[in-house]
């Protein structure tokens, strides 16, 4: 599908499936190419990303008939205590940004979250991010911290911004 014509489509968003990761590859290589999405420099293969990532909140978001963007959500510690705690990644295709489809992933990733007992949920991201950060905020993050020199992308130091939103559904007693 032409990915004009998708953009005048709605966002529908549903459950990542196997076959759909050579599109999820994509936009993740998509995002590292930014050089301010993430750390990688290179897509994992599907075993390495499926071992990485819990089975709950694993979305895609289409326009028509075309992969317009996904969010998944990894462990954040093997510790019992943080078994309610998950870091959201979300990634849209170059295309498609600027046109709902990362809220909407969103808002159906924190949904899924809390229906699977997920109190908290973070994220880290690149300051210079500044859109990533304006749609964490719009969904209820806060940014807890900024750590400095925390590793280097492409030989050059970098610092993230640590964002975090807690569930005023699970984990309120």
């Amino acid at each position: 599908m032409n990915p004009t014509k998708a953009s005048r489509t709605a966002v529908s968003v549903g459950a990542m499936v196997p076959s759909d990761w050579p599109d999820v590859s994509a936009i993740f290589l998509e995002g590292i190419a930014t050089g301010n999405a993430t750390f990688e420099t290179l897509a994992p293969t599907w075993n390495q990303w499926d071992r990485a990532h819990l089975p709950v909140g694993r979305l895609v978001a289409r326009k028509g008939r075309t992969m317009a963007g996904w969010v998944a959500l990894s462990r954040v510690s093997q510790r019992s205590c943080y078994a309610g705690v998950a870091e959201m990644s979300v990634y849209v295709a170059t295309w498609a940004r600027g046109q709902g489809v990362g809220d909407a992933l969103m808002k159906a990733a924190i949904k899924e979250s809390e229906a699977a007992g997920i109190w908290t949920l973070q994220g880290v991201l690149f300051p210079e991010n500044m859109s990533s950060l304006r749609l964490c905020e719009a969904n209820g993050f806060r940014v807890v911290g900024r750590r400095e020199r925390i590793g280097k992308r492409d030989g050059v130091w970098r610092d993230t911004v640590l964002v975090e939103r807690r569930s005023q559904v699970v984990g309120v007693d």
